[in-house]
Protein backbone atom coordinates (compact mmCIF):
# COMPACT_ATOMS: atom_id res chain seq x y z
CA UNK A 1 0.00 0.00 0.00
CA UNK A 2 2.86 2.36 -0.73
CA UNK A 3 2.50 5.60 -3.11
CA UNK A 4 -0.71 6.56 -1.55
CA UNK A 5 -1.64 10.45 -0.19
CA UNK A 6 -2.96 9.74 3.41
CA UNK A 7 -5.25 12.75 5.38
CA UNK A 8 -6.89 12.35 8.69
CA UNK A 9 -9.70 14.32 9.28
CA UNK A 10 -8.88 16.85 11.86
CA UNK A 11 -12.55 16.68 13.23
CA UNK A 12 -12.98 13.31 13.79
CA UNK A 13 -12.00 11.38 16.96
CA UNK A 14 -13.40 12.22 20.55
CA UNK A 15 -16.01 14.87 21.33
CA UNK A 16 -15.47 16.65 24.48
CA UNK A 17 -17.38 14.32 26.66
CA UNK A 18 -15.58 11.10 25.78
CA UNK A 19 -12.39 13.28 26.20
CA UNK A 20 -13.72 14.26 29.37
CA UNK A 21 -14.45 10.59 30.98
CA UNK A 22 -11.57 8.90 29.52
CA UNK A 23 -9.06 11.95 30.77
CA UNK A 24 -11.21 11.62 34.35
CA UNK A 25 -10.34 7.57 34.17
CA UNK A 26 -6.99 8.18 33.28
CA UNK A 27 -5.79 10.17 36.29
CA UNK A 28 -7.47 8.17 38.89
CA UNK A 29 -5.81 5.14 36.80
CA UNK A 30 -2.73 6.83 37.72
CA UNK A 31 -3.28 7.05 41.12
CA UNK A 32 -4.52 3.93 42.74
CA UNK A 33 -3.95 1.41 39.80
CA UNK A 34 -7.48 0.16 38.92
CA UNK A 35 -10.85 1.97 38.32
CA UNK A 36 -14.44 0.32 38.20
CA UNK A 37 -16.50 1.51 34.93
CA UNK A 38 -20.35 1.52 34.78
CA UNK A 39 -20.45 -0.37 31.30
CA UNK A 40 -17.87 0.64 28.40
CA UNK A 41 -16.48 3.91 28.50
CA UNK A 42 -16.70 4.70 25.15
CA UNK A 43 -17.79 2.16 22.42
CA UNK A 44 -14.73 1.20 21.07
CA UNK A 45 -12.86 -2.05 21.36
CA UNK A 46 -9.33 -0.94 20.72
CA UNK A 47 -9.62 2.38 23.03
CA UNK A 48 -11.44 0.08 26.05
CA UNK A 49 -8.52 -2.70 25.76
CA UNK A 50 -5.94 0.29 26.00
CA UNK A 51 -7.53 1.78 29.46
CA UNK A 52 -8.16 -2.23 30.69
CA UNK A 53 -4.35 -2.72 30.16
CA UNK A 54 -4.00 0.14 32.13
CA UNK A 55 -6.49 -1.14 35.04
CA UNK A 56 -9.95 -0.13 34.33
CA UNK A 57 -12.36 -2.82 35.03
CA UNK A 58 -15.76 -2.65 33.18
CA UNK A 59 -18.61 -3.96 35.13
CA UNK A 60 -22.25 -4.26 34.14
CA UNK A 61 -25.44 -2.89 36.42
CA UNK A 62 -26.33 -6.57 38.03
CA UNK A 63 -22.36 -6.34 39.01
CA UNK A 64 -23.19 -2.80 40.33
CA UNK A 65 -25.70 -3.78 42.60
CA UNK A 66 -23.50 -5.92 44.44
CA UNK A 67 -20.05 -4.19 44.58
CA UNK A 68 -19.67 -2.17 48.34
CA UNK A 69 -17.25 0.43 48.93
CA UNK A 70 -15.13 1.45 46.27
CA UNK A 71 -15.17 4.23 43.56
CA UNK A 72 -16.99 3.80 40.04
CA UNK A 73 -16.59 6.17 37.27
CA UNK A 74 -20.05 7.22 35.54
CA UNK A 75 -19.14 7.20 31.92
CA UNK A 76 -20.71 10.12 29.44
CA UNK A 77 -23.80 8.81 28.65
CA UNK A 78 -25.45 9.18 32.45
CA UNK A 79 -27.11 7.68 34.41
CA UNK A 80 -30.98 7.13 35.60
CA UNK A 81 -31.63 8.35 39.15
CA UNK A 82 -31.13 4.46 40.03
CA UNK A 83 -27.92 4.39 39.86
CA UNK A 84 -27.25 7.32 42.31
CA UNK A 85 -29.30 5.35 44.51
CA UNK A 86 -27.86 2.16 44.62
CA UNK A 87 -24.65 4.00 44.77
CA UNK A 88 -25.55 5.53 48.09
CA UNK A 89 -26.83 1.86 49.37
CA UNK A 90 -23.52 0.45 48.65
CA UNK A 91 -21.56 2.78 49.86
CA UNK A 92 -20.08 3.82 46.54
CA UNK A 93 -18.12 6.66 45.44
CA UNK A 94 -19.28 7.71 41.80
CA UNK A 95 -16.99 9.55 39.78
CA UNK A 96 -19.26 11.53 37.84
CA UNK A 97 -18.13 11.99 33.90
CA UNK A 98 -22.09 12.68 32.67
CA UNK A 99 -21.38 15.24 29.42
CA UNK A 100 -22.76 18.26 30.69
CA UNK A 101 -25.04 18.27 27.98
CA UNK A 102 -26.71 14.92 28.33
CA UNK A 103 -26.91 16.05 32.10
CA UNK A 104 -29.11 19.17 30.70
CA UNK A 105 -31.35 17.48 29.02
CA UNK A 106 -31.41 14.87 31.71
CA UNK A 107 -32.54 18.14 34.21
CA UNK A 108 -35.06 19.91 30.89
CA UNK A 109 -37.18 16.06 30.86
CA UNK A 110 -37.06 15.66 34.63
CA UNK A 111 -38.73 19.21 35.01
CA UNK A 112 -41.26 18.35 31.92
CA UNK A 113 -42.05 14.88 33.69
CA UNK A 114 -42.85 16.65 37.14
CA UNK A 115 -45.21 19.30 35.02
CA UNK A 116 -47.09 16.23 33.35
CA UNK A 117 -45.77 16.64 29.88
CA UNK A 118 -46.64 13.64 27.78
CA UNK A 119 -43.25 12.95 26.50
CA UNK A 120 -41.56 11.44 23.92
CA UNK A 121 -37.89 10.77 23.05
CA UNK A 122 -36.57 9.87 19.94
CA UNK A 123 -33.44 8.17 20.69
CA UNK A 124 -32.28 4.58 19.80
CA UNK A 125 -33.87 2.22 22.02
CA UNK A 126 -31.95 0.22 25.11
CA UNK A 127 -29.11 3.28 24.22
CA UNK A 128 -27.24 3.91 27.50
CA UNK A 129 -27.87 7.58 26.98
CA UNK A 130 -31.60 7.04 26.26
CA UNK A 131 -31.61 4.71 29.36
CA UNK A 132 -30.84 7.33 31.80
CA UNK A 133 -33.28 10.12 29.98
CA UNK A 134 -36.43 7.15 30.45
CA UNK A 135 -34.86 6.99 34.40
CA UNK A 136 -36.18 10.92 34.66
CA UNK A 137 -39.79 9.53 33.94
CA UNK A 138 -39.91 6.86 36.12
CA UNK A 139 -39.55 5.09 32.42
CA UNK A 140 -42.96 6.55 31.50
CA UNK A 141 -42.13 8.53 28.67
CA UNK A 142 -41.98 6.78 24.94
CA UNK A 143 -39.14 6.57 23.66
CA UNK A 144 -39.32 6.02 19.52
CA UNK A 145 -36.99 5.76 16.32
CA UNK A 146 -38.37 7.19 13.44
CA UNK A 147 -41.65 9.19 12.30
CA UNK A 148 -43.46 5.76 11.12
CA UNK A 149 -42.60 4.21 15.08
CA UNK A 150 -44.22 7.08 17.03
CA UNK A 151 -47.23 7.40 14.84
CA UNK A 152 -48.26 4.07 15.58
CA UNK A 153 -48.64 5.32 19.21
CA UNK A 154 -51.75 7.00 20.32
CA UNK A 155 -50.85 10.38 20.72
CA UNK A 156 -52.08 12.78 22.60
CA UNK A 157 -52.88 16.65 21.36
CA UNK A 158 -49.60 17.91 22.84
CA UNK A 159 -46.50 16.54 22.62
CA UNK A 160 -43.53 17.45 24.50
CA UNK A 161 -41.11 16.26 22.07
CA UNK A 162 -36.65 15.78 23.51
CA UNK A 163 -34.35 13.58 21.56
CA UNK A 164 -31.20 11.55 22.48
CA UNK A 165 -28.16 14.30 22.37
CA UNK A 166 -26.79 12.32 19.17
CA UNK A 167 -29.34 12.44 16.77
CA UNK A 168 -29.46 14.24 13.73
CA UNK A 169 -30.79 17.77 13.83
CA UNK A 170 -32.60 17.72 10.60
CA UNK A 171 -34.61 14.64 11.45
CA UNK A 172 -35.53 15.92 15.00
CA UNK A 173 -36.90 19.30 12.96
CA UNK A 174 -38.45 16.86 10.37
CA UNK A 175 -40.24 14.99 12.81
CA UNK A 176 -41.70 18.11 14.51
CA UNK A 177 -42.47 19.55 11.07
CA UNK A 178 -44.67 16.06 10.65
CA UNK A 179 -46.24 15.88 13.44
CA UNK A 180 -47.93 19.55 12.94
CA UNK A 181 -48.75 18.85 9.73
CA UNK A 182 -50.99 15.80 11.02
CA UNK A 183 -52.32 18.51 13.45
CA UNK A 184 -50.30 18.03 16.54
CA UNK A 185 -49.10 20.96 19.00
CA UNK A 186 -45.37 20.15 19.75
CA UNK A 187 -43.37 21.67 22.35
CA UNK A 188 -40.07 20.61 20.82
CA UNK A 189 -37.06 20.69 22.95
CA UNK A 190 -33.71 20.78 21.22
CA UNK A 191 -30.69 19.87 23.25
CA UNK A 192 -29.05 18.10 20.38
CA UNK A 193 -24.97 18.20 20.75
CA UNK A 194 -23.75 20.45 17.43
CA UNK A 195 -20.44 19.32 18.35
CA UNK A 196 -21.70 15.55 17.46
CA UNK A 197 -24.62 16.16 15.05
CA UNK A 198 -22.37 18.77 12.73
CA UNK A 199 -20.29 15.72 12.22
CA UNK A 200 -22.39 14.54 9.15
CA UNK A 201 -22.04 17.73 7.34
CA UNK A 202 -18.35 18.29 8.35
CA UNK A 203 -17.71 14.48 6.92
CA UNK A 204 -19.82 14.85 3.30
CA UNK A 205 -17.14 17.92 2.83
CA UNK A 206 -14.09 15.74 4.03
CA UNK A 207 -15.13 12.55 2.08
CA UNK A 208 -15.82 14.39 -0.96
CA UNK A 209 -12.23 15.57 -1.37
CA UNK A 210 -10.44 11.80 -1.46
CA UNK A 211 -10.53 8.83 -3.97
CA UNK A 212 -11.23 6.72 -1.30
CA UNK A 213 -12.18 6.84 2.24
CA UNK A 214 -11.28 4.86 5.51
CA UNK A 215 -14.05 5.11 7.93
CA UNK A 216 -12.19 4.03 11.60
CA UNK A 217 -15.02 2.85 14.09
CA UNK A 218 -16.17 0.17 16.86
CA UNK A 219 -18.68 -1.59 15.72
CA UNK A 220 -21.02 -1.24 18.64
CA UNK A 221 -21.14 2.52 17.80
CA UNK A 222 -24.48 3.84 16.88
CA UNK A 223 -22.82 6.80 15.91
CA UNK A 224 -19.70 5.20 13.98
CA UNK A 225 -22.56 2.97 12.09
CA UNK A 226 -24.49 6.64 10.78
CA UNK A 227 -21.53 8.74 10.05
CA UNK A 228 -19.55 5.69 8.12
CA UNK A 229 -22.93 5.67 5.87
CA UNK A 230 -22.59 9.11 5.45
CA UNK A 231 -18.97 9.27 4.13
CA UNK A 232 -20.52 6.02 2.31
CA UNK A 233 -23.18 8.05 0.25
CA UNK A 234 -21.01 10.74 -0.64
CA UNK A 235 -18.04 8.88 -1.66
CA UNK A 236 -18.93 4.96 -2.79
CA UNK A 237 -15.18 4.33 -1.93
CA UNK A 238 -15.59 4.16 1.74
CA UNK A 239 -14.07 1.16 3.56
CA UNK A 240 -15.17 0.62 7.36
CA UNK A 241 -12.43 -0.87 9.95
CA UNK A 242 -12.30 -1.16 13.68
CA UNK A 243 -8.26 -1.27 12.95
CA UNK A 244 -5.53 -1.38 11.09
CA UNK A 245 -5.00 -4.76 10.30
CA UNK A 246 -8.62 -5.11 8.42
CA UNK A 247 -6.93 -3.18 5.51
CA UNK A 248 -7.03 -4.70 2.39
CA UNK A 249 -4.10 -3.83 -0.47
CA UNK A 250 -6.62 -4.33 -3.34
CA UNK A 251 -8.94 -1.83 -2.03
CA UNK A 252 -5.94 1.07 -3.15
CA UNK A 253 -4.11 2.33 -6.21
CA UNK A 254 -0.67 3.61 -6.20
CA UNK A 255 -1.30 7.71 -5.94
CA UNK A 256 -4.27 7.32 -4.71
CA UNK A 257 -5.84 10.13 -2.57
CA UNK A 258 -7.00 8.66 0.65
CA UNK A 259 -8.82 10.06 3.81
CA UNK A 260 -8.98 8.49 7.72
CA UNK A 261 -12.00 9.75 9.62
CA UNK A 262 -14.10 8.02 12.53
CA UNK A 263 -16.38 8.23 14.91
CA UNK A 264 -16.99 9.98 17.95
CA UNK A 265 -15.95 7.31 19.95
CA UNK A 266 -12.49 6.79 17.95
CA UNK A 267 -9.57 7.98 19.09
CA UNK A 268 -6.72 9.31 17.35
CA UNK A 269 -4.12 7.20 18.24
CA UNK A 270 -5.99 4.78 16.02
CA UNK A 271 -6.57 6.74 13.14
CA UNK A 272 -2.96 7.63 13.29
CA UNK A 273 -1.93 3.74 13.59
CA UNK A 274 -4.62 3.24 10.75
CA UNK A 275 -1.97 6.23 8.68
CA UNK A 276 0.71 4.50 9.35
CA UNK A 277 -0.36 1.09 8.21
CA UNK A 278 -0.90 2.77 4.94
CA UNK A 279 2.22 4.82 4.50
CA UNK A 280 4.21 1.54 4.53
CA UNK A 281 5.97 -0.20 1.80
Amino acid sequence: MQRLNVTIDSNSGFCFGVVYAIQMAEDILDEQGYLYCLGDIVHNDEEIERLQQRGLRIIDHEQFKELQNEAVLIRAHGEPPETYQTALNNNLTLIDASCPVVLKLQNRIKTSYDKDDQIFIYGKHGHAEVLGLLGQTNNKAVVFESIDELLQHKLPSKITLYSQTTKSTDSFYNIKSQLETKGFEVEANDTICRQVSNRDKELRKFAAQFDKIVFVSGTKSSNGRVLYQVCKNTNPNTYFISKADELRPEWFNAGDTVGICGATSTPMWLMEQVRDALLQE
